[in-house]
């Protein structure tokens, strides 16, 4: 059978004020498509549906648009959903009856009944093409640390041991249940050993990264283990059925040059037989001026001059994000004015300036350290918070204003 592995959608998110709404769209159009073109039984979404746990409106009819299509596309395909640390678990839960009647399988947030796990939540056999149990999921969505048992006190990492406990209860009843020839697969949305954190991910759940979780939490007999929380692509720990899919949209101008895909997963009987990655394509791309690191204004200026122009039928929407970033060796009222006036006609759109300053960066204590506060004159410490910005020193004029404030303010204190 074959599995869709994606997570971190992040519905709601917003780069630098503006709205991800119409990318988001074109994905989940994209994502229809592809479940339908390459024949999947199942869809696994592993957390972070909403970028916020109190998603907009507009975020939530997506999420339920999808859904709704989904279903009247591909009336067989199984849907598996678990909650993430930006979802508000019982926000994705409140629909449980409804998406229960569509076959579709949502756990927000650990479920539990009378203090114990509430497994038929949990789990979820998934369907082949000819309709027979093909794999058992065990879905366990993000943990807090109050969903987590105690454990002894000599248990070396409680907040580990914790979660292991918890994943070894549920792939245990999975075990139970499934028969020869069905695949057990896990669902998680965590932090994990042996893999590379992802810019904007989220670094400190469940206490933080010294909390990472084992790959050994996944033993041998799971087929195949579909994460979340990691926007950047990967396998962890070498193993090929443990993955992050990373988010299909770049959540940060600094995600631009990961891969952001989905994974198609094979399964033959109880084994994982392959995973292809599948890109998601690139709606608006991310620009940066200069490519790298900083450069000149005057430099800037020509490489802003000489980007794409604007085309009249150009979609909003579409049009690439652009960081700039300028080396400063002296102030520049006038930057953000002069860089918007370069962009005048051009396609890009400015989301971020930054400046890059040139100076020292050092503290005032570095300057003439053997002089305390009371020894410097405020025109020492004008220059040196000065010179931890600016390569070059304060003009004549600068210099004249500042006296001119300070005489100013003696006045006023006398």
């Amino acid at each position: 059978m074959r599995l869709l592995h994606t997570s971190d959608w992040h519905l709601g998110h917003t780069l630098y004020d503006v709205s991800r709404e119409a990318e988001h769209g074109a994905f989940l159009e994209w994502l229809l498509d592809t479940l339908e073109a390459q024949a999947v039984d199942a869809l696994l979404v592993a957390g972070d549906i909403f970028d916020t746990s109190n998603p907009s409106a507009e975020a939530q009819a997506a999420w339920y648009q999808f859904v709704a299509k989904a279903r009247r596309r591909l009336p067989r395909l199984d849907v598996v959903v678990i909650g993430g640390n930006h979802d508000s678990a019982a926000r994705l839960d409140a629909p449980d009856p409804l998406f229960a009647a569509l076959g579709v399988k949502v756990v927000g947030g650990l479920p539990r009944e009378r203090g114990a796990l509430n497994l038929e939540r949990l789990l979820m056999p998934v369907h082949d093409a000819k309709g027979r149990v093909g794999a058992w999921v065990a879905a366990v969505p993000y943990l807090r640390p109050s969903d987590l048992p105690p454990v002894a006190e000599d248990a070396g990492d409680r907040l580990v041991e914790g979660v292991r406990a918890v994943y070894s209860e549920v792939l245990q009843a999975a075990r139970h249940r499934r028969q020869a020839g069905q695949a057990l697969v896990a669902m998680g949305h965590c932090y994990m050993t042996g893999s590379e954190l992802s810019v904007l991910s989220e670094r400190k759940i469940l206490g933080g990264n010294q909390h990472a979780l084992p790959v050994e939490l996944f033993s041998d007999d799971v087929a195949y283990a579909a994460l979340g929380h990691l926007h950047k692509a990967q396998r962890v720990g070498g193993r090929e059925g443990v993955r992050y899919s990373g988010s299909p949209l770049p959540l940060s101008l600094s995600e631009a040059g990961y891969r952001h895909q989905v994974l198609l997963v094979d399964l033959k009987g109880d084994v994982l037989e392959g995973v292809q990655s599948l890109p998601v394509p690139r709606r608006a791309e991310m620009v940066r001026v200069p490519a790298r690191d900083a450069a000149t204004l005057e430099e800037v200026l020509a490489l802003l001059e000489a980007l794409p122009a604007l085309e009249a039928d150009a979609e909003e929407w579409r049009r690439p994000y652009l960081e700039v970033c300028v080396s400063l060796p002296r102030p520049e009222p006038s930057l953000r004015q002069k860089v918007e006036k370069a962009l005048e006609g051009r396609a890009a759109r400015l989301v971020k300036l930054t400046p890059a300053y040139t100076g020292t960066g050092g503290a005032l204590a570095e300057v003439s350290p053997g002089l305390s506060l009371r020894e410097r004159t405020p025109e020492d410490v004008f220059r040196a918070r000065y010179a931890r910005d600016y390569e070059e020193p304060p003009s004549e004029v600068l210099l004249e204003a500042f006296h001119t404030l300070l005489t100013q303010v003696q006045e006023d204190a006398s």
